[in-house]
């Protein structure tokens, strides 16, 4: 039987990337995002499904994983910033960069852990984040959403693990782009890792791994 693959946070990014190869493996694939009217055309190529969903609210997600009640894969690349001085910060949008970064993270995270744990095995994976491990200028709330998700990450791979549930958090240290610029981390070679690491044997499973191109300083 096909495994099923559940992405959330889904556009035209990394996200994407991962619908095409997961696709191309054999995966059910189901998408979802608060938009999902911009997904027509990659739901078009991958066969995909795509499910209305906005991961800070715990009674969406409960909806959405009543539709994708045993997914074998799920993938948290929601992410939402707010940028600027400290002293000029908007509260509402500091409060939602931590409610999709974040609290959305543990939302999906816990919902999936549920389903799982009843059969015993199950990837969930989280996309950080160079703000996951290092906090920038006038970048604060992002780096208070992206260090809470690792840690949410590093708690439920401890705690799950021994139950046969393989927790991994991806820092992606640089750029994601598709142009000529080699300096830019390309989506489809990172979506390959997100594979590899779901396949690999639980006697020798990772729960962090650091993608940067070359160019990158560490």
């Amino acid at each position: 039987m096909a495994e099923t693959a559940l992405i959330v946070g889904a556009g035209s990014g990394l996200s994407a990337s991962l619908s095409r190869l997961f696709a191309r493996e054999g995966m059910r694939v189901v998408l979802a995002a608060r938009n999902t009217g911009k997904l027509a055309p990659l739901l078009k190529e991958t066969g995909a499904v795509a499910i209305e969903c906005d991961a800070s609210l715990s009674s969406q997600v409960d909806a959405l994983f009543e539709k994708v009640p045993a997914p074998d894969l799920v993938v948290y690349n929601a992410g939402y910033r707010t940028r600027g001085p400290l002293v000029s910060l908007e509260p509402k949008e500091v409060e939602r960069t931590l409610m999709i970064s974040a609290y959305g993270g543990f939302l999906v995270g816990q919902a999936a852990a549920k389903r799982m744990l009843a059969r015993g095995t199950g990837s969930i994976f989280f996309t950080g984040a160079s703000a996951s491990i290092k906090g920038y200028a006038e970048s604060a709330p992002f780096a208070m959403g992206k260090f809470a998700l690792r840690g949410l990450a590093q708690s439920m791979a401890r705690e799950l693990a021994p139950k046969g549930l393989h927790v991994a958090h991806f820092v992606i240290d640089g750029r994601i782009g598709q142009g000529p610029d080699d300096g830019m981390l390309l989506p489809d070679e990172i979506a390959k890792s997100y594979l590899a690491v779901h396949r690999q044997h639980r006697s020798a499973w990772t729960w962090e791994v650091e993608l940067r191109p070359w160019v990158e300083k560490f």
